[in-house]
């Protein structure tokens, strides 16, 4: 009854090869490449919207120096 079993597992094996090493790295490889990429297209659209806000910053800060740099007007010198 034994080697009966052992012939049936062993014809299993057989029909249904596992599949090798390579391929599973391979499968790994493939699913840590798309969950990188779905990563790093978060951060970007997370760096684009930051990206936005400093550019208003920096706008905001160019519009109040360009204020700051207009000269008052000369003062004049003697009696009025």
């Amino acid at each position: 009854m034994g080697i009966m079993r052992a012939f049936v597992s062993v014809r299993k094996a057989f029909s249904q090869p596992e599949p090798s090493e390579f391929a599973r790295l391979q499968a790994d490889v493939k699913e840590l490449k798309e969950y990188v990429n779905d990563i790093l297209t978060d951060q970007n659209d997370i760096n684009e919207e930051t990206r936005m806000q400093l550019e208003l910053i920096n706008e905001s800060l160019a519009e109040l120096q360009a204020e700051k740099r207009t000269p008052p007007p000369p003062r004049r010198i003697g009696f009025k």
